[in-house]
């Protein structure tokens, strides 16, 4: 459960994070339009490129919070919880020979025929 919590998560934070580039992106082209000089232009450019640098920094610090939440809350294995094996007793085990099987090999219990 909790790892497909942390993929929608993951998937919910890169989503935020393309948003955040698209946005800047858009705020760069309308701030060139606008720039009269090369410098104006270039310093549009850095901005974006330092909005998309911050928008990957939360996406990560995202995904790591997210990894530190699975552990804190523990993980669980499949849908029931946790499943323990038993450690086979000594004395469960023939000590000697093969044991014979309490139902019949061929089909038909011992003594039974088919019918004709």
């Amino acid at each position: 459960m909790h790892s497909a919590k942390q993929k929608i998560n993951d998937a919910a934070a890169v989503a935020k994070e393309h948003a955040e580039i698209l946005k800047a992106k858009a705020q760069e082209k309308a701030e060139k339009s606008v720039a009269r000089t090369k410098e104006e232009k270039e310093m549009a450019h850095e901005r974006r490129k330092v909005k998309e640098a911050e928008a990957k920094m939360k996406m990560h610090e995202a995904k790591a919070q997210h990894i530190e939440d699975k552990v804190m809350h523990g993980h669980h294995h499949g849908l029931y919880g946790h499943h323990h094996h038993q450690p086979v007793a000594a004395g469960a085990i023939p000590p000697t020979g093969v044991a014979a099987p309490a139902y019949p090999l061929g089909g038909y219990p011992p003594g039974w025929t088919a019918p004709k």
